[in-house]
């Protein structure tokens, strides 16, 4: 019998090794895996690449888990956005990588990572600093740059439901990057409000199948990531 339910969050983490890439979900706070996130930083994989849409707010979640020092490197597309203070003083400082890439272009790679597509052309970064050094090529009189998939070792991703088999439902907006990142991490990690029976999800409505999910933990009241920011919480 197939049952991908773990029962702790420390379960749920513990094989995130050194150096490892992982991509986060989360579009700002709508879709932030924050319990899974704190569950890293208690586990303490350090040296991290990580591939996420932002770089987190305030001093909890992703933000959280830079601060803690555990963060080498980062692909994102949004690197400071209003609440976020922690990695543009460590950036500015040297003591962090950045890789940045346009947002279309960055789910666009995901998503090539996932369907194993190893490369591709787009115009986004043409005649612009993020271009330097790339192969570019021309099609129908117009330019594009190469660009890579990306594939990660884990993904952390949160969901609305899933089964035992781990197929997943989204709610709104915090879909956003978690389907194609489970897709293309070889260990997707996702935390969900409610884990129902097999046969309750409807096969017609599934988002993710099951088969790019590895891990399941429930997380019956997750946490708010803008209200921590505005109470000024932090982690650990």
């Amino acid at each position: 019998m197939i049952n991908k339910q773990v029962n702790s969050l420390s379960e749920a983490v513990v094989d995130i090794f050194d150096g490892a890439i992982v991509m986060i979900g989360g579009f700002g706070e709508a879709g932030s895996p924050i319990e899974l996130i704190h569950a890293l930083i208690d586990h303490g994989a350090k040296n991290l690449t990580v591939v996420s849409n932002n770089t987190g707010s305030g001093h909890v979640g992703l933000a959280a888990l830079i601060e803690n020092k555990q963060v080498k490197k980062i692909i994102c597309s949004f690197p400071r956005t209003a609440n976020s203070t922690v990695f543009p003083e460590l950036y500015n400082a040297g003591k962090i990588e950045l890789e940045l890439v346009p947002q279309g272009t960055l789910a666009e790679r995901i998503r090539a990572g996932g369907a194993g597509i190893p490369a591709f052309y787009v115009p986004a970064s043409v005649n612009t600093p993020l271009a330097e050094g790339k192969e570019s090529r021309m099609f129908n009189e117009q330019e594009y740059v190469l660009e890579y998939g990306i594939k990660a070792d884990f993904a952390l991703v949160k969901a609305e439901t899933a089964d035992r088999y781990g197929n997943l439902l989204y709610h709104a907006t915090a879909r956003n990057f978690g389907p194609i990142m489970c897709t293309a991490s070889k260990v997707a990690i996702v935390q969900v409000k409610k884990i129902v029976e097999a046969g309750q999800i409807d096969p017609e409505t599934v988002v993710t199948p099951g088969i790019f999910v590895q891990k399941v933990i429930e997380v019956i009241n997750p946490a708010d990531e803008s209200k921590l920011v505005e109470e000024e919480m932090s982690y650990p």
